[in-house]
């Protein structure tokens, strides 16, 4: 991250207090009676347009069901039968624009069921009984290596262990969780969740757990390969996309931003800038302005080079973060960087390409935050294909025994519920595989 000790990067700007009430819960769990409450005004859809737009297929109008009749155990296993990590993705899946975007009673009145907060209370019901729902199927004697404890590796690794498959994870990082742990905005995930999880889902047993081990330093890929009986592929998108603008060494990646501050013990003494620009205009760069705001920041402003119907993030994402202050600057790419400012050009669109218009304007900024997206590091042999791994059906890549799936994919979106679905389908394709059935 930038120096503290760079000019007008700074520690402490606003107290204990300030910043425990900043990065408080979001969205916080709902009680029994707010859950029936909100559970009363489903219409429990036969053809249920929300549950075709979850990546994962959960029966919605079910588990609702259960949460209104006041089994959310039941309500819970129901959401997890089709996704391990429910609990987090009821937090931080944009439902705005995937189940309660089609929901009727959205269509209707302009106010969806609130699904993803229904889907909490359930979750997070049965996890606090500290019990797992699962249990594993008779041993196979067949092992398969997990590379990347993400979202798409640990519900691979899950699914894989409940079919009787002993799972060995490799990931580079000291916690599992991907960016569930490194690369969300803490005000979604507080109280450490993404560990917690973590350490539920492994509850099933038969996974092998081993972290700060690096695939091409550490062991081969080809050893992989020669140990175990199939292989998967989880490693996310490690590389970062550069400006391509001069002074962009002043710059900081947002990810590794949010990373230190997921993993920092005390926010209170996280530095952040007086004046921050975040150059992107997907999740990361909310997560990453909001953040800089919530520590102190005086200005934050995000830079995106097109305009607000093409930005990446959700409208209630963007309007997050007007609501906290951030300033939202469409049609502007940055220009050259220099200590204490940043020069960002105006750009227009024409026949779909981007271009700038050569009229500038210069903003202070003593803190820049890259978002502008990551790049595949790639596995050797492995065909790539729009730079991410090439992969068929139920993540088949192009080497027989080596499944691929998540962000590091040509498949699906870059959003821990698509790395779910993904995970969880390519463990029954392997399972399939290895047992000849």
């Amino acid at each position: 991250m930038t120096s503290p000790m760079t000019p007008g990067i700074a520690a402490g700007r606003l107290s204990t207090e300030e910043i425990a009430a900043n990065f408080a819960d979001l969205h916080p769990q709902f009680d029994a009676h707010e859950a029936q409450v909100a559970a009363d005004r489903c219409y429990f859809c036969h053809d249920a347009p929300c549950m075709t737009a979850c990546p994962t297929s959960i029966d919605i109008p079910l588990f609702i069901r259960q949460i209104q009749t006041d089994t959310p155990e039941a309500a819970a296993k129901t959401i997890f039968e089709q996704n391990i990590l429910g609990g987090m993705c009821a937090r931080v899946c944009p439902t705005e624009t995937l189940c309660e975007e089609v929901c009727v009673r959205e269509a209707a009145e302009g106010k969806p069921v609130e699904i993803g907060r229904l889907q909490r209370y359930a979750t997070d019901t049965l996890m606090a009984k500290q019990s797992h729902p699962f249990s594993r199927a008779p041993e196979t004697g067949k092992r398969v290596a997990v590379v990347g404890a993400g979202p798409a590796g640990l519900a691979c690794a899950h699914r894989l262990a409940m079919k009787g498959h002993s799972v060995t994870i490799y990931d580079a990082k000291p916690k599992p969780g991907g960016l569930n742990e490194y690369g969300i905005a803490a005000y979604k995930t507080p109280h450490d969740f993404a560990a917690k999880e973590a350490d539920w889902l492994m509850q099933i047993g038969g996974i092998d757990l081993r972290t700060g081990i690096s695939i091409g330093s550490d062991i081969t890929f080809d050893e992989l390969r020669g140990d175990f009986d199939a292989v998967f592929l989880g490693i996310g998108l490690g590389g970062v996309n550069a400006l391509r603008t001069g002074g962009e060494e002043l710059a900081t990646d947002a990810v590794e931003f949010i990373a230190d501050l997921r993993q920092s013990s005390d926010l209170s003494a996280l530095p952040v800038g007086r004046n921050v620009v975040v150059i992107g205009g997907g999740m990361t760069a909310v997560d990453a302005a909001v953040q800089s705001k919530h520590l102190g920041a005086e200005n934050v402003t995000i830079a995106y080079r097109r305009g607000r119907e093409a930005m990446p993030a959700s409208r209630y994402e963007q309007d997050l973060a007007a609501a906290n202050g951030v300033k939202l600057m469409f049609n502007v790419m940055p220009s050259s960087l220099a200590e204490g400012e940043i020069t960002l050009e105006y750009t227009s669109v024409t026949d779909g390409k981007l271009s700038g218009t050569g009229e500038t304007v210069t903003i202070p900024a003593d803190q820049v935050l890259k978002a502008i997206g990551q790049t595949l590091t790639t596995v050797s042999g492995v065909a790539v294909e729009g730079g991410k791994i090439a992969v068929t059906g139920a993540g088949r890549t192009s080497i027989d025994g080596v499944w691929a799936g998540g962000d590091c994919t040509n498949l699906g979106e870059d959003l821990t519920v698509w790395g779910v679905a993904e995970g969880r389908d390519a463990a029954e394709d392997i399972h399939t595989t290895l047992m000849g059935a």
